[in-house]
Formats: structure tokens, C-alpha cells, sequence
């Protein structure tokens, strides 16, 4: 069983950055692939980055790619998702999720198989 546990979220102006912070209970990284999802009010959940288990490959929703970066630190099992140039669209409940047994960044909700319990971000315009 690994628990994810998110923080960093918050209350931003468009423009701001943030950064979100993916503690795992145990280790996760150099065994499970690794991603953020994030579901806006009444929208579903969709994918916004993901990282391979060996940390090689990452992948980004069109809507992130060149503002947010998906990064790890081995040694504190935590991944980190930057967000930067942040739009009043990006508000959403963000969440985190590791998986294991797929290669590369994996993109599909439901090949991941734990999740965190989620950390707001709001960016007001």
C-alpha cells in the first residue's frame, strides 16, 4: 500500500507560480511511474503530467506543456509539479498518483493505482 499525500496548493493571480509537492508514504520512486491529475469544477479529472518510474520520460497535457515541469527527489520520495504562468483554467483540485507495471508516462487515469487525497489550486484573474 503506498499513501500520497499532497500539499502546496493555493491561491494565486494569473501569472503566479506554485509549486505542488507529492509526498509517498513509502518508496515510490525507481518503481512506480508517477503523474498529477487535476478535475475542475463539474469536469472530469484529466491527466496534466506524468513521469516514467525511472524518471527518464515525462509528459505533459497541451494545455501545461511549457509552464509546468513534473520533477523528483529520490532521496525525500517526493515529486514536485511547477506551475508557473498560472491561468484563472488551471484552477482545479489537483491531485497526485503513482502506478506500477507500465513504461514511460503514463497518461490513463485508470492505469494508475494509488492516489492522494488532492490539494486545491485557485488562480483569480
Amino acid at each position: 500500500q503506498v499513501q500520497l499525500v499532497e500539499s502546496g496548493g493555493g491561491l494565486v493571480q494569473a501569472g503566479d507560480s506554485l509549486r505542488l509537492s507529492c509526498a509517498a508514504s513509502r518508496r515510490t520512486l525507481s518503481t512506480y511511474f508517477m503523474g498529477w491529475f487535476r478535475r475542475a469544477p463539474g469536469k472530469e479529472r484529466e491527466f496534466v503530467s506524468g513521469m516514467s518510474w525511472d524518471g527518464g520520460s515525462t509528459d505533459y497535457a497541451d494545455s501545461v506543456k511549457g509552464r509546468f515541469t513534473i520533477s523528483s527527489d529520490i532521496t525525500k520520495n517526493t515529486v514536485f509539479l511547477q506551475m508557473n504562468s498560472l491561468k484563472p483554467e488551471d484552477t482545479a483540485v489537483y491531485y497526485c498518483a503513482a502506478g506500477v507495471g507500465r513504461r514511460g508516462a503514463v497518461t490513463i487515469t485508470d492505469w494508475y493505482t494509488y492516489w492522494g487525497q488532492g490539494t486545491q489550486v485557485t488562480v483569480s484573474s
